[in-house]
């Protein structure tokens, strides 16, 4: 049986942000970023900096493809909103990630792990336990202005990849204004 798409545009934004920090739960680990462990600006070497900037009011727009029984599936639109990440250790950074689905939007603090390929830096997560949803691989590296990778889990699994842009106040709901 194929996913509904909405579940798996929903499975791929939190297979590819989420990681459990040494075998713990989201919450728990979210709960272990200490705000005096929190980088300053001049802490981050130069890629970092500009991965740190890459992601500060990213809006991610692509498309994803399922891959079934060895064949590319149709295109599907892919959006989703990083308000920031911030580095607080070796490799183990925190992301603002905005995730709207069924009508809610929410921003909350993703912790997740970035390798680095060179000067490429990637989002790794292996195996990961997400409640409700299953259990996800993902491999999906930011470079510039674009965003690629694989995933996998329960069961179906596809590509990604789009382009990085910078949030404006359209992409927002707009507030009203004070009268």
């Amino acid at each position: 049986m194929r996913p509904k798409p909405t579940l798996i545009t929903l499975s791929i934004l939190v297979a590819v942000l989420l990681v459990w920090v040494q075998g713990e739960d989201q919450p728990q680990a979210a709960a272990r970023v200490d705000e005096s462990k929190k980088e300053s600006g001049s802490e981050l070497n130069p890629l970092e900096k500009k991965f740190k900037e890459t992601l500060t009011n990213a809006v991610f727009v692509g498309k994803w493809r399922l891959v079934e029984k060895g064949q590319l599936g149709d295109e599907s639109d892919d959006k989703y909103t990083i308000a920031g990440a911030t580095k607080y250790g070796d490799d183990q950074w925190v992301l603002a990630a905005k995730i709207e689905y069924g009508g809610k939007s929410v921003t909350f603090p993703v912790p997740v792990k970035v390798l680095w390929a060179g000067d490429t830096p990637v989002i790794s997560i292996t195996n990961v336990g997400i409640p409700g949803l299953g259990t996800f691989t993902a491999r999906v590296l930011v470079y510039d202005s674009y965003y690629t990778g694989t995933w996998s889990g329960s069961g179906h699994a596809g590509f990604l990849s789009g382009t990085v842009s910078r949030a404006t106040l359209s992409d927002e709901k707009k507030k009203p204004e004070a009268k």
